[in-house]
């Protein structure tokens, strides 16, 4: 077992799960639009945006964090038994979501993020990194809003069960705007020679701010211009945001430019739900311009980068990495502005969109599943 190196660090296992769910998850997506599946608990979209939410989302989020809480603390996460305890809470979320029995899925589907939040919590604690307390914070506000949408669907109580996906979406947008705003203008500059990206503290607070605003209004509904006024500014912070990083540097650097690439869907989907807020577009396509666009594009970037920072491997993405950046482009492209310009080939513009994206993370789950399985190239821990 000394080179099977998958449970030494919170990365490997979720990033490798996640990847290979990222596939499967369409695939059991098409067999729902089929007609099979008929008995599972949870079906059509709302499995669809739960899952991807809630199971491929929150596996990156937990990677990362189980990840750089120890970089940030120097105190352990966990490894071994405990981390293939807390991947196997994950996987039976994703499988009783499946079953008829929605008690059990309701249970384990709220009890993963909250487990996650004490395995961060404890390292967080005894360093007293009190910076990154809020991280612990919205997990929990993450396992509350997926037990809320589980009870609503047991008929424990009465709200619509997609307000706790919107919601989701929400507290998960602001997760990538504040480690976006950590790392991406810090990879510039390390990666890009020259390329200049600046932050300004004011317009760091306001582009924050901007999205708790936007989870305040989703929560409290107050009217159609209220959302669209909060959208709008908020696509303006983040706009100005993005452009203090100079994304126009980085294209000949593919590790950098997926990620300001995933940053401007953020700028996009902002726009699109200020658009929708006033009916000049679908909802669905702001959503997918995040989910697709941002949430994919920035996954898939980090899992690159952090996969090959914590294994000692160069910096740089080859050939393979590449198609998956350029893959969930496309995918995110296609899903948001070909059902807009080609309305009548909407079905098949899903379908196409979906099978990119199941072949990015393809392509990275066979890439770097000997990278995320062997022990770092330097021999060190981890």
């Amino acid at each position: 077992m000394g080179n099977f190196a998958l449970w030494n660090l919170g990365f490997r296992p979720f990033y490798l799960l996640a990847s290979v769910f990222g596939v499967l998850t369409i695939l059991l997506w098409i067999a729902q639009l089929s007609g099979l599946l008929t008995e599972a608990y949870l079906q059509g979209p709302l499995w669809h945006g739960h899952e991807m939410l809630f199971g491929y989302t929150l596996a990156v989020v937990a990677g990362f964090l189980l990840t750089a809480v120890r970089a940030w603390t120097g105190e352990p996460t966990p490894t071994g038994a405990p981390l293939m305890a807390l991947a196997a809470l994950w996987v039976a979320g994703r499988v009783l979501v499946l079953t008829s029995y929605g008690e059990l899925a309701a249970v384990a589907n709220a009890a993963f993020p909250a487990a996650l939040a004490l395995a961060i919590a404890v390292p967080l604690w005894r360093s007293r990194n009190t910076r990154n307390y809020f991280f612990v914070g919205l997990l929990l506000l993450m396992a509350a809003l997926v037990a809320i949408l589980h009870l609503t669907l047991l008929g424990v109580i009465v709200l619509p069960p997609r307000a706790s996906l919107v919601l989701g979406l929400d507290v998960m947008l602001f997760i990538m705007a504040v480690i976006g705003g950590r790392v991406i203008p810090m990879f510039t500059n390390n990666g890009v020679p020259g390329a200049g990206a600046t932050r300004q503290l004011w317009l760091e607070r306001l582009a924050l701010a901007s999205i708790m605003l936007l989870f305040v209004a989703d929560l409290l509904q107050p009217g159609a211009t209220a959302i669209a006024v909060v959208a709008l500014v908020a696509t303006l912070a983040h706009g100005l945001r993005l452009l203090l990083w100079r994304p126009w540097r980085t294209l000949s650097t593919p590790l950098v430019w997926i990620l300001h690439a995933a940053y401007a869907w953020i700028v996009v989907y902002l726009a699109l739900r200020a658009f929708a807020a006033v009916g000049w577009v679908a909802e669905t396509h702001a959503i997918h311009a995040l989910t697709v666009g941002a949430i994919g594009g920035m996954t898939l970037g980090m899992m690159v980068r952090t996969a090959r920072g914590h294994t000692a491997r160069p910096l740089r993405a080859d050939g393979f990495e590449l198609a998956c950046f350029l893959l969930i482009q496309v995918a995110a492209l296609g899903r948001v502005f070909g059902a807009m310009i080609f309305p009548a080939a909407y079905l098949p513009g899903i379908q196409i969109s979906g099978l990119l994206w199941a072949a990015a993370f393809g392509i990275y789950a066979v890439r770097y599943w000997p990278v995320l399985t062997r022990p770092r190239l330097d021999g060190k821990p981890g």
